[in-house]
């Protein structure tokens, strides 16, 4: 049986380990709560910057010795910065461990940020924004956020702009790093074939050199959902339109519901608007719903990939099977996605990589691990009023986002899809008068 343990350094540092005896290899990382939406105005892509040039020396070791001491024991390191996290992470069999721990240290404690490793470095980033740029489907999403929350950290894109990349010195970057990456804001998890103990002392050893708990702790501006309009024709094969609404932060009695209704609504092949929109009308080659949670705030979300001249049908369609979702939801319906969602929970713990990121995550978000009987208890309690009550409140008590890129001659004014919404709005209430 698996079990989390966990242990709490004196520097503040918290170790989490989950052992699965039957694996032969350990995927291990360093979690930490900052992310591109604690940057300052003037810092737009710093946190991705300071990822990158984790791996790019270290006062011990160059970039290819960081490279080259992994693979040579057959294992792989990487590294991601989201809205509110970073994490850097690897897999490697279990006797190697300490070279693994050892170089995750390293690369956060000892980095050195020299002045021709940073130039180079910001040149790749600026080739991944023109990729990000050249990429319909990220752009979409890009554009959402910016308009959902304007003018706001929490909005930004992550790799920042050509112009805020080139501008980093390294002593921005050490500050970034000394005002962020403080023991308390740090977690160690391990998954796979990891002894704690072992583990901890290991931990404990390496990252002695992080600051620790910081005077004044960096709070984060709260998030304000604006909501907003915002499109850009191209000439592309095809657009990319989302349709968007705040959703619920993750500490939010209505966080799991939200998380039911999108799978609901556009979770799989069995989905509502799979089913209508792409089987049975054929409008759109792309089409599901999700919901993302922060902090403090959260986002629902519908996105279709479509040709420009199914625009004037497709929405109005998106935007009906939203409003039928506010009328009734069928009990069967919730027993699917609470299958769904339990079986993505429990495949992604036969991983290693999946289960370290999942520990860490609830330790960031809750400070704890949580049992999946706990998670899956709190799913249980969904009832169909709770999801139709949310739905009416998502959809139609809120103003909308919408993004689109690609040809859109066809789609109709944001002010069209609200009269829309607000009609829809008005037939349910009165069905259900």
């Amino acid at each position: 049986m698996m079990k989390v343990k966990c242990t709490q350094l004196p520097s503040g540092l918290t170790v989490v380990t989950e052992r699965m005896p039957h694996l032969e290899s350990v995927a291990l990382g360093v979690w930490i709560k900052s992310g591109s939406r604690n940057e300052t105005v003037d810092e737009h892509g710093i946190a991705h910057l300071l990822e990158h040039m984790a791996f790019k020396g270290t006062r011990r070791r160059t970039a290819r010795q960081i490279a080259e001491e992994i693979e040579n024991v057959g294992g792989e390191l990487n590294a991601a910065t989201s809205t509110e996290t970073t994490s850097y992470y690897a897999r490697v069999l279990k006797d190697h461990v300490p070279l693994a721990v050892d170089i995750l240290a390293d690369i956060l404690t000892e980095s050195t940020f020299e002045d021709e490793e940073l130039r180079r470095e910001k040149h790749v980033i600026l080739q991944e924004i023109g990729a990000a740029d050249d990429t319909p489907d990220d752009v979409v999403f890009d554009r959402f956020a910016e308009a959902a929350y304007r003018d706001q950290t929490v909005g930004r894109p992550i790799l920042g702009t050509p112009d805020t990349v080139m501008s980093f010195s390294a002593d921005q970057i050490r500050h970034y790093l000394g005002r962020n990456y403080t023991t308390d804001r740090i977690f160690v998890v391990a998954a796979g074939a990891v002894e704690h103990d072992a583990f901890v002392r290991e931990v404990e050893t390496r990252f002695s050199a992080l600051p620790r708990l910081p005077h004044s702790i960096p709070v984060l501006d709260t998030a304000h959902y604006t909501g907003g309009d915002t499109r850009e024709s191209r000439d592309l094969m095809d657009a990319q339109v989302l349709l968007g609404f705040e959703g619920k932060a993750y500490h939010a009695r209505d966080f799991y519901c939200s998380q039911i209704l999108a799978n609901i609504l556009g979770g799989g092949m069995s989905s509502r608007l799979f089913q209508e929109v792409r089987e049975h009308r054929g409008l759109c080659y792309s089409v599901y719903a999700f919901h993302w949670g922060f902090s403090d705030t959260g986002i629902f979300g519908v996105h279709a990939a479509t040709g420009g001249e199914n625009l004037p049908e497709l929405m109005p369609v998106i935007v009906d099977e939203l409003r039928k979702s506010s009328m009734s939801i069928e009990q069967q319906e919730i027993e699917r996605a609470r299958a769904q969602i339990r079986a993505q929970l429990l495949m992604g713990q036969e991983s290693p990589a999946a289960r370290a990121g999942q520990i860490a995550r609830q330790m960031i978000l809750y400070g704890r691990p949580i049992p999946n009987e706990e998670l899956m208890e709190r799913l249980s309690g969904i009832t169909r009023e709770r999801l139709t009550d949310l739905a009416g409140r998502l959809f139609f008590d809120t103003v909308p986002t919408l993004s689109a890129i690609g040809p859109l001659e066809r789609l109709a004014p944001v002010s069209d899809i609200l009269s829309s919404l607000s009609a829809k709005a008005a037939e349910a209430h009165a069905v259900a008068i």
